[in-house]
């Protein structure tokens, strides 16, 4: 189980205001005195908070998110049910679940939450955000409180707003758990959810996530032993997994405060926008994503002043972030060392054997 904070009140951007809103998180690490080692970690759309058993090969001693060096903090995003207020999270009002009630968060919702967070924790400044898919969303936000509390941010494998080909896709998966009888217009009996439709919608999700190179020389044109083709079994499989460990409510709501990603929504136009961007800004493309295209990251790399692109050219689509560890990991530190350590006074202290507070 994570840890959790209840937040006493707070104020979405639609103008609702819930009390008792309870975030959870995992941390990494140790806060230094002056509260600025801290690195915060945004997860992808059905990850848990627990970064280190997802992002291992990232996160620990001597990595790109050095564990002896800085606060590593990855919370829960609003809607998902490991932690953080969701669909199936109880309303302390009502004592129900909020279930449809729950007011529809944004990706900034979910970045204005966490930073409560934050500030409850000590943190006075985040030396850099970083994250991958609606955790790159997440980075991208983080960078609107300014370069005086935000050091640098590093968004992976996302463009700077949900494309219509994103929310196609998220539209797509929302229709294959609303098609399920059991769906019940989102007033299902807990004990009975749309499993069905949750297991198709995760399939669905995780051919975006790869590609065709990566199909191709997995699977090919193989068959199990009962004579389904191999590919056809993988999908399966993740289909049963996701039933197992998420909620149908949850994934259509968190699809929704994905396609709600859009940078500039309320503040210039769009080049304008991410030009504002004061921050070093690592931008990590995926040549093979044939979700989130490298084109995309490009573009913020033509507009954000301090940005440089790295690509990852493994062949396994979306998740190459998640499945080339090591390269990500040699990028990220490549680009902390040079653009955030000199900024943290207190990483010399730590060479010395400087004890830092808990």
């Amino acid at each position: 189980m994570p840890r959790i904070v209840n937040i006493p009140t707070f104020e979405f951007e639609s103008g609702e205001v819930l009390r008792e809103v309870p975030v959870g998180y995992e941390r990494w690490g140790s806060l230094n005195e002056a509260g600025d080692n801290a690195i915060v970690v945004g997860h992808s759309l059905t990850s848990t908070p627990d970064a280190q058993s997802w992002w291992p090969g990232c996160i620990g001693p001597g990595k790109a998110l050095d564990t002896d060096k800085y606060f590593v903090v990855c919370a829960n995003v609003i809607g998902s049910p490991y932690g953080t207020i969701s669909p199936i999270s109880i309303n302390p009002e009502t004592g129900v679940a909020y279930r449809d009630t729950l007011p529809q968060a944004s990706v900034r919702d979910t970045v204005r939450l966490h930073r409560r967070l934050l500030d409850h924790l000590g943190v006075r400044k985040v030396a850099f955000a970083i994250g991958g898919s609606m955790g790159g969303m997440q980075a991208l936000e983080w960078a609107y409180y300014g370069r005086e509390y935000v050091q640098g941010i590093v968004p992976i494998a996302v463009g700077g707003r949900h494309s219509s080909w994103c929310i196609a896709w998220s539209e797509a998966q929302r229709q294959a758990i609303y098609s399920d009888p059991n769906w019940k217009g989102g007033i299902y009996k807990l004990e009975a959810p749309p499993q069905n439709g949750l297991a198709v919608a995760r399939m669905m999700a995780m051919v975006s996530y790869r590609s065709l190179g990566s199909f191709e020389a997995r699977f090919g044109r193989g068959r199990n032993r009962a004579g389904a083709f191999r590919a056809e079994t993988w999908l399966h499989h993740h289909g049963d997994k996701i039933i197992n460990r998420f909620d149908p409510a949850c994934y259509v709501y968190l699809t929704r405060l994905m396609d709600t990603h859009d940078i500039a929504r309320g503040r210039d136009e769009y080049g304008v926008t991410l030009k504002s961007i004061a921050q070093p800004t690592l931008a990590i493309g995926i040549r093979s994503d044939v979700l989130y295209l490298l084109e995309e990251l490009e573009e913020l790399c033509r507009y954000i002043p301090q940005s440089e692109l790295a690509v990852m050219e493994g062949p396994h689509g979306h998740d190459t972030f998640l499945i080339d560890q090591d390269e990500l990991n040699e990028m990220v530190l490549a680009w902390r060392r040079h653009h955030i350590d000199p900024h943290i006074a207190s990483l010399e202290r730590y060479e010395a054997g400087y004890s830092p507070c808990v």
